[in-house]
């Protein structure tokens, strides 16, 4: 009777092997991806060879938050193949490491992250970051979105073409222009969204939305436009991604999670940080705010932490060489208290969920790339090497691999056009006639309050100038886009050089990234300016009408195609050269200038290029309202 049953088990297998009548196979070319995946499947049934064998890892499981003894990860190409108990693949290998005694968590990634802020090129940031465990990135690209426009994805997906190892995933800006008061080298609207978002499945949305006024008032300028590149992402599955500083109030965050703004990276309070988490906003928590915030959702009892990510956001090559990358932000969530397995889960799986790329990175398991991070020690991050896309890429901080040379195209190299050289009379801020003293508007670093600060300069041969004994500096704006050399000054307080004949520029502005000048004298400020604008970009110090110390950042006016080494140089010179000068409230380069240019603060009153109807440029980007910065 049994072997009259398997008997006719055989006989329907042959019948069921035989195609039904009319069943035809589709003619279809396959992409890489399934091409990939049918290929991994062999491999995992052994049948195909893997590449390599790592061998008896202690394995951070990000799925079930447990580590796994004596597992083995199969390879194959820039993949993983198959994951399991060690002795257990049973197909053959090409290669086999021995990683007894190590531990092995998924190659870490930003949540949010502006590499421009690194100084470096995509295939150069590879070299600065890959070495302390992160193989991946979203790239928050509105820096460089204001200077290439629609080449933003093109320029960020050349590196990874190349062969780079370090996959770039964009977040298209949303803030271009950031303004409706300043245009650049972009504009982005709903079809210029759409094409990003179909050009390469790479593209996983819309970065930080952070015109909160064009977002909320149904009247204000910009409103459709930022509405439009909402609705283009969404219709294209892409995650749209939220700016939500200063808003702390219940009515705000839920108008800030209606919105359908996903995350936000800007929190600050930590009773903040909870009511955002309870309201379904994905947290991307920078290490200032963690110190705070995830001790307090410990207290609370949190239990879950699938929705907060750690990410650096803005960190140049200098700081990254002596602090880290995302290994010093996972390190840092441990030291304040977040279990270690979920410090991981916080820098690399819940990211790529949230991305909705979680089949590609942020877990050690089969299919996805084969970014590993092997650990002598969880508890201090400390990293013994890294496999970036099946390659080992770094070990004991050094990185391995050649990095490819790209050549990119003018659009992103010739990007400075001012117009014509400047000279201190175009810095010259001449008085009203018959004055013995004016008022000024002022401005100064990370100024929050709704008032537009004023004070009183004396006139002094018939100008106004810098008075770094008052704390006063005077700073410009250059536009470096239309050949006009126009340029707006006013002046800022408790910041800029003390020492006389100094100058400080940079085309690091956010977000447009025209020139800034910072001084106490025309002529040097003058002589910065042009140097950034005869590098294509960069920083520029003067001291004593002396050039001293320049950053060449000649991609786009913001990074540099050079190695860790030439640039981590060069910005550590810019800070050594910045020591040996007097500046206003502390010693050497002004951070806070640097930080307060980056990330657009104050956020409500701004010195922008001047445009029709605003000669002076300074403006009230919530609001539109204009006012003289001397009368």
């Amino acid at each position: 009777m049994r072997i009259l049953f398997v008997t006719l088990l055989l006989a329907c297998g042959q019948l069921m092997a035989q195609p039904l009548p009319g069943f035809r196979e589709e003619p279809v070319e396959f992409s890489p991806e399934v091409e990939t995946r049918r290929h991994l499947l062999q491999v995992s049934l052994g049948r195909v060879p893997a590449d390599l064998l790592l061998r008896n890892v202690t394995l951070l499981n990000v799925f079930t938050g447990n580590w796994e003894s004596a597992q083995d990860i199969a390879i194959s190409g820039d993949r993983i193949a198959w994951v399991g108990n060690s002795g257990n693949f049973t197909g053959k290998t090409l290669a086999t490491r021995d990683a007894s005694g190590l531990w092995a968590v998924p190659g870490f990634g930003e949540s949010h992250k502006h590499i421009e802020s690194s100084y470096l090129t995509p295939e150069y940031e590879a070299e600065l970051v890959v070495p302390f465990g992160s193989t991946w990135t979203v790239e928050g690209s509105h820096e460089i979105s204001n200077v290439v426009g629609n080449n933003n994805v093109d320029f960020w997906l050349y590196a990874e073409d190349a062969g780079s190892p370090l996959k770039i995933f964009p977040a298209v800006g949303s803030a271009t222009p950031p303004t409706v008061y300043e245009s650049g080298g972009g504009y982005y609207g709903h079809d210029e969204m759409a094409a990003f978002m179909q050009r390469d499945l790479r593209v996983v949305g819309l970065g930080e939305v952070m015109d909160w006024t064009a977002v909320s008032e149904l009247d204000a300028p910009g409103h459709k436009r930022i509405w439009g590149m909402m609705q283009a992402t969404r219709q294209n599955r892409g995650v749209i991604e939220g700016h939500g500083a200063g808003l702390v109030t219940a009515a705000e965050i839920n108008a800030f999670a209606a919105a359908g703004l996903s995350s936000d990276h800007e929190v600050r309070l930590p009773e903040e940080g909870l009511e955002k988490l309870r309201r379904g906003v994905f947290l991307e928590v920078k290490v200032r705010a963690m110190r705070d915030l995830f001790p307090h959702l410990i207290k609370e009892g949190l239990s879950d932490w699938s929705n907060i990510s750690v990410t650096t956001d803005d960190r140049d090559v200098h700081t990254t060489t002596q602090l880290g990358s995302m290994d010093y932000n996972i390190r840092s969530a441990i030291k304040a208290g977040v279990p270690t397995t979920i410090a991981y889960q916080l820098g690399s799986y819940n990211t790529a969920r949230h991305f909705n790329i979680d089949h590609l990175v942020g877990s050690i398991a089969p299919g996805r790339f084969a970014d590993i991070v092997l650990l002598t020690d969880p508890d201090t991050v400390a990293v013994e090497s890294v496999y970036a896309s099946g390659q080992l890429a770094a070990k004991n901080g050094k990185y391995l691999l050649a990095v490819p040379k790209i050549e990119y195209p003018a659009w992103a190299t010739n990007t400075m056009n001012v117009g014509r050289k400047l000279t201190a009379d175009d810095f010259a801020m001449t008085a009203a006639k018959n004055r013995q003293s004016m008022d000024i508007a002022v401005l100064e670093p990370f100024y929050f309050k709704p008032e537009l600060p004023k004070d009183t300069l004396a006139v002094i041969d018939g100008e106004l100038r810098a008075d770094p004994s008052r704390g006063i500096s005077k700073v410009a704006m250059i536009d470096r886009y239309h050949g006009d050399a126009a340029l707006s000054t006013m002046f800022w307080r408790n910041v800029g050089p003390l020492s006389p004949g100094s100058a400080l520029a940079s085309s690091q502005s956010h977000d447009l990234h025209n020139i800034w000048a910072l001084g106490n004298d025309d002529a040097a400020m003058a002589l910065a300016a042009n140097t950034v604008a005869d590098m294509q970009g960069g920083w520029a110090l003067v001291h004593n009408g002396k050039l001293v110390a320049t950053v060449r950042l000649e991609v786009a006016g913001l990074v540099s195609q050079r190695s860790v080494t030439e640039v981590g140089a060069e910005v550590e010179a810019l800070f050594n050269a910045a020591d040996q000068m007097d500046w206003i409230g502390n010693p050497g380069l002004p951070e806070r200038m640097r930080f307060a240019f980056l990330t657009a603060s104050p956020w409500k009153w701004q010195l922008v290029a001047p445009y029709a109807g605003n000669p002076g440029g300074l403006v009230n980007i919530t609001t539109g309202e204009t006012h003289p910065v001397a009368w």
